[in-house]
């Protein structure tokens, strides 16, 4: 019997559900019932992590804290959440619930490790860069990080925000390039699409540069928890 999987949404919503159809497109099944049973809290209350963190905004931990049980009530037997940012707060969630909360940063690395890639650019949000979660979880597996710096980063973000949170069909996306680039000249092997936002973008703004997709090592790592096949 397959295992349940809980998904705390609404970080952003589209990000949500890119992760739920992630599991559904990689999870090898020939009808409906060999998928996987999953349930999904798009939590839109959930504060925004970066201004949490950074800014002396809101703690998005309790409405992260009230999904988790609400999930758990509801059968899950494992939960993930599709935020690179809200894994800041992993370590203190994991312990107010009493089912696993699967880790999209340490299933990023390992898939890194198994390609053999020793050197990576970052882009992500300031929350995520300069409160060094990837960096520390990288370090774990040898592997160099490299993020990006002023106006670069700015760009990151507002592509994050103006462009795929504010729902645009269109975007400029020549400043993010320059940045990607520029993590590449430096040594990375691959971009990791450090905000679930991103991997979005990428389909979204047709961006074009090698890539590695956390969201996508999530949705593989819940699939193989709930006992399913990846395709």
């Amino acid at each position: 019997m397959k295992k349940t999987i809980g998904i705390i949404g609404g970080m952003g919503p589209l990000a949500t559900a890119d992760l739920f159809r992630k599991i559904v497109v990689h999870t090898q099944a020939s009808c409906d019932q060999d998928h996987i049973h999953i349930l999904i809290d798009n939590n839109t209350a959930i504060p925004d992590r970066t201004a949490a963190l950074l800014h002396s905004g809101a703690d998005p931990l309790p409405q992260m804290e009230k999904s988790a049980h609400w999930l758990e009530s509801g059968g899950a037997d494992c939960l993930i959440m599709p935020c690179n940012t809200a894994h800041c707060y992993h370590a203190a969630l994991q312990k107010l619930t009493n089912i696993p909360l699967l880790n999209m940063l340490e299933l990023t690395c390992q898939h890194l490790v198994e390609r053999g890639i020793c050197c990576a650019g970052l882009l992500a949000t300031n929350g995520t860069v300069e409160t060094g979660i990837y960096n520390k979880t990288a370090e774990k597996y040898g592997i160099t990080l490299l993020t990006p710096a002023g106006e670069d980063q700015d760009a990151v973000m507002e592509l994050i925000y103006q462009g795929v949170k504010a729902g645009k069909a269109t975007f400029d996306t020549t400043a993010v390039k320059k940045a990607a680039d520029s993590l590449l000249n430096r040594g990375a092997g691959t971009i990791i699409l450090g905000c679930t936002e991103l991997p979005l973008a990428v389909e979204m703004y047709r961006l074009e540069f090698p890539a590695t997709d956390p969201t996508l090592e999530l949705a593989k790592g819940a699939i193989r928890f709930a006992g399913g096949s990846i395709q």
